[in-house]
């Protein structure tokens, strides 16, 4: 097995594609009409600067342009700004309208802000103007202070938050508590307070948001950190248990450490009375602290179709408390008493517990620092791990009726890995991007900016920004540095976490391997005389500063996936309010997700050969209609500066597409997507993609790579005889070479996965022929058993035939033959998965047994943490690779540049993965790759990976609930 080729998959390109302002918006002339005007100026302030929020309210006569003005009372300066186009001249601040959001009719709103610096005091301006007329009044906002005690506290630490909250002009509605960006409780009424209970150790940043009668808020914060225990403390396993009704769970007690004398341990119960503990008292000594002491969790018959949950707490003298969650797992509906809903809730309670997720609440790549693979560090994170995160807790909603998990986890999303308005601030801003060729290895990078090589027009952008009021992007940026390893910060500040990163930016031949980490937001504070820019990409002039992000497509398709299940069960329980805020969301991230269907540069889908040649597209003539690798998106970081582009991708891989995302944006009302011509788009997204599937499919029945609008990644001419798909080129593996993008087995069944739930859902007449064909070929490659294996590695030969959508040929000169085999856990949970829909569906038996049988080899590959088996990683050989010309390999950079990261690790020629990245010589992992390289055996690891462990769950709920009596 070789992980580190498996998901290398989300690569972008977003730096080669530098923006230039597309144009310039000329300042609104004042309307004829008679204005009045109201505005609501908020701001969250960190003490040497401000983010400054102004919602402006239009009271009198419609206008068709505005221009706001004030004038700040310190030495407030601008950095930069959005929604709007900003100046200021001294204290005297003037912003103009953007072209999408200068009409205002009578009681129409404009929201827009900036971020700014000072010193000193920060007072708010005291009037504003419109267009030359005075406002009626600024409302006052409330004002806050939050306390935290001054510690020290250790882990894990109960943190009590206490707020005081007044307002000049009226009266304090509530008060929010925030950690770390998550709301965590609302109070009502004075004294404000709140505790933050078990806390693990880690850095804590609380807030408290209080809300005036009219609405208007202000935000406390106060920074605190949370040292690891320094003793022995209370340890349950599982910490979360499901107990069938009627029967029993256990969990053992143990000690972190061995104690100086016998620790009395009390367990009492809240909650559901039919859930039961017992005993209520044991003893863990100084000979039993480690093998610990069981506990009886029992759950009594009762004539109630849910399964209540309680919350059974651990106590002892000296040390913290201890909470397990038990929940009963009802037996009079159906997949109720069932051994897989009862894994679902063990697996689902070990995620939960075990480090996965950081003190913010996002969850990691791995539990493991030291692993490389798309993420270069496990304590990176992906929009990847975000979309099964999602998808996990509208199962644990299904099983326990509980949805304010999954409703939290959208809010973490929301706040760490869409980027906020200030991540984005020029995204409103006109512009488009210009053409820069891809080549195929990274020793041909830079890649030089062509701006006289024509381009499409975006036809989105102003629906969106006409439906959304805003320019900004709605689409998780696709990596994150969960604890800043590599120290970027936000926008080159070096502390603020999670921080938005990139790798990948050199053409179909770059491995992680040969990838730069570079900060998503380039200020030019790391790196080299540019940052990281010039690495990839060339200009005719010094670039500038700016902000950039990447999409994987197949992340947010999967999280629309997840609303769709989530809003599904909650109607059967009844609970459909419970997320339909969520589910909305779920439907503005699918509007967004249409950038997706594009061709890179909105160019004529179609025998687009010839850069300077291939037309350039307008409406939709430059849809694909498919999920495409990435879509991008960036702007200008600099306040003197408005420009931004967006662009597509024109490589299509099949492992991304999503018809079931399709249908259910499609044909959901409420997951339909606001903007006028969105469920158009998606019908015949849903259409093209499963033409995309039967084109590819093999003789065999595997699937194979898929279709690019431009060859090689510069609308290069293919070879003689490539077969197209709607014009456009077959590519066997599409975007990546190193490995090949369609390798790794994952591809097939993340995939099918969301053919066989089309299946489940609609009984697809197309979605069942594929899996016909696709499901018997798998399971022939299949071996159940204790040394069970799935198919790893696949290799093609041959080509499909041109597609011809009126009359399909079967695909005869198309093979996969599988090359090796393995015990991947997170491709076997997939894999049974889509056995387990398609069965559900056909009544197929045989597919019903594999999926069983992959089931249950999973589960005897339990561990303390989850799930894993042994993987060797020879491909760490690679981690003190230096460039080498004749194979292409190592880290390369353009001759003569030089830059540093962070930390000061000396970026240059001659430099190998390993040494821009010296914190990995600190992982406790490090010793047995450094054995490795110094001439050892092959290490091993066993690799807790968040998504893998999130399916296996996942199976092990559609089982129980597709089959609830086997």
């Amino acid at each position: 097995m070789r992980p580190m080729n498996r998901r290398r998959r989300w690569a972008t390109v977003t730096a080669a594609v530098l923006a230039v302002a597309g144009g310039a918006t000329l300042p609104a002339q004042a309307a004829s009409a008679a204005p009045a005007c109201d505005v609501v100026y908020t701001t969250n302030d960190w003490g040497n600067g401000f983010t400054a929020n102004i919602t402006l309210t239009n009271l009198g006569d419609p206008i068709t342009g505005w221009t706001l003005r004030f004038a700040f009372a310190g030495n407030q300066t601008i950095t930069h700004g959005w929604s709007a186009s900003w100046s200021q001249s001294g204290n005297d601040v003037t912003a103009t309208n953007e072209s999408w959001n200068g009409n205002l009719g009578t009681g129409g709103t404009a929201q827009i802000g900036f971020n700014a610096a000072y010193s000193g005091t920060n007072a708010d301006p005291t009037s504003f103007s419109v267009n030359g007329v005075p406002c009626g009044g600024v409302q006052q906002p409330p004002t806050v202070s939050l306390n935290v005690p001054a510690g020290p506290f250790e882990a894990p630490a109960d943190v009590p938050l206490t707020a005081t909250a007044s307002d000049p002009d009226g009266s304090i509605s509530r008060v929010d508590f925030y950690r770390n960006g998550l709301l965590v409780n609302t109070d009502t009424t004075a004294p404000y307070a709140y505790t933050l209970p078990g806390l693990p150790a880690g850095s804590y940043i609380v807030q408290a948001k209080a809300y005036d009668d009219t609405g208007l808020s202000a935000i406390a914060e106060q920074f605190f950190t949370v040292a690891p225990a320094s003793g022995p403390q209370l340890v349950a396993t599982p910490a979360t248990v499901g107990v069938p009704e009627g029967g029993s769970a256990t969990v053992t007690l143990t000690l972190s450490a061995a104690p100086a004398a016998d620790v009395l341990v009390s367990l009492g119960r809240t909650g559901d009375p039919d859930l039961t503990v017992a005993p209520t008292s044991l003893t863990l000594t100084t000979g039993n602290w480690n093998t610990g002491v069981d506990v009886t969790v029992s759950a009594a018959e009762d004539a109630d179709t849910a399964g209540g949950s309680a919350t059974i707490t651990a106590s002892a003298a000296g040390l913290a408390a201890l909470t397990i969650t038990a929940t009963e797992i009802d037996n009079d509906t159906p997949g109720g008493d069932n051994e897989y809903v009862a894994r679902f809730l063990t697996q689902y309670g070990k995620i939960k517990n075990s480090g996965y997720f950081s003190s913010e609440g996002v969850p990691y790549h791995s539990i493991e620092t030291l692993i490389v693979e798309a993420p270069d560090h496990g304590h990176e994170t992906t929009s990847e791990a975000f979309s099964f995160w999602l998808w996990l807790e509208a199962q644990y909603g299904r099983v326990t009726e509980d949805w304010a998990p999954f409703t939290n986890a959208w809010t973490v999303l929301e706040n760490y890995i869409i980027p906020s308005s200030a991540d984005q601030p020029t995204a409103g801003a006109s512009g488009t991007a210009q053409y820069a060729a891809e080549y195929d290895l990274p020793s041909q990078y830079p890649a030089q900016l062509q701006p006289s090589v024509p381009v499409g027009q975006d036809p989105l952008r102003g629906e969106l920004q006409s439906t959304y009021g805003t320019g900004d992007i709605y689409g998780m940026h696709w990596l994150l540095d969960v604890d800043n390893t590599y120290g970027f910060g936000r926008c080159g500040d070096g502390t603020t976490r999670p921080a938005y990163i990139n790798t990948f930016q050199r053409g179909q031949q770059e491995s992680v391997w040969e990838t730069v980490p570079q900060p998503s937001c380039e200020t030019f504070t790391h790196g080299g005389q540019y940052g990281f820019l010039d690495i990839s990409v060339q200009e005719q002039n010094a670039p500038a500063q700016q902000w950039k992000y990447t999409n994987a497509p197949d992340a947010d398709a999967r999280a629309v996936q997840a609303a769709y299940w989530a809003l599904t069960w909650a109607k059967q329980q009844g609970r459909a309010a419970e997320v339909a805020a969520t589910v909305a969301k779920a439907a503005k991230l699918g509007d967004y997700l249409r950038y997706a269907m594009f061709d890179k540069y909105f160019k004529q889908i179609g025998n687009c050969v010839g850069a300077s040649t291939c037309p350039a597209g307008s409406g939709r003539e430059s849809a694909h209609y498919l999920l495409s690798w990435y879509y991008a998106w960036g702007g200008a970081y600099e306040s003197g500066q408005n420009w931004s582009w967006r662009i597509g991708s024109s490589h299509n891989h099949f492992g991304y597409q999503n018809p079931f995302a399709a249908w259910a944006l499609t044909t959901v009302p409420e997951l339909e997507p606001r903007s006028p011509s969105a469920t158009t788009d998606w019908a015949r997204s849903l259409e093209r993609q499963l033409e995309l599937y039967t084109w590819l499919q093999s003789a065999e029945g595997a699937i194979a790579g898929g279709a690019t609008n431009s060859w090689g990644g510069r609308y290069a001419q293919p070879p003689a005889g490539t077969p197209t798909f709607y014009g456009m080129f077959y590519d066997e593996k599409p975007v990546y070479h190193d490995p090949p993008s369609n390798q790794w087995f994952g591809m097939q069944v993340w995939s099918m996965h969301r053919i066989a739930e089309l299946y489940l859902e609609t009984g697809d007449a197309r979605a069942e022929a594929l899996l016909d064909r696709w499901v018997p070929w798998a399971i022939a490659n299949t071996r159940l058993g204790a040394d069970w294996s799935i198919p790893a590695e696949l290799t093609w030969t041959g080509q499909p035939n041109t597609w011809n959508p009126t009359n399909p040929e079967p695909n005869t000169d198309l093979h996969v033959e599988v090359t090796e085999t393995g015990q991947d856990v997170g491709a076997a949970a997939a894999y049974a998965r889509t056995l387990i829909a398609y069965a559900a569906r056909s009544g197929n038996v045989t597919a019903k047994t594999t999926a069983k049988g992959l089931l249950d080899a999973l589960h005897a590959a339990s561990d303390a943490l989850g799930v894993s088996t042994v993987e060797k990683r020879g491909d760490y050989e690679r981690f003190d690779d230096v460039y080498d010309a004749s194979t292409g390999q190592g880290l390369y950079l353009p001759p003569g540049w030089t830059g540093t990261m962070p930390n000061g690790d000396v970026i240059e020629a001659g430099r190998s993965f390993v040494e821009i990245r010296s914190f990995y010589l600190n992982d406790p992992d490090w010793p047995k790759v450094q054995a490795y390289l110094d001439g050892g055996a092959e290490p091993t690891f066993r690799y807790h990976r968040f998504w893998a462990q999130a399916d296996v769950a996942m199976a092990y709920a559609d089982f129980g609930r597709l089959f609830p009596n086997d």
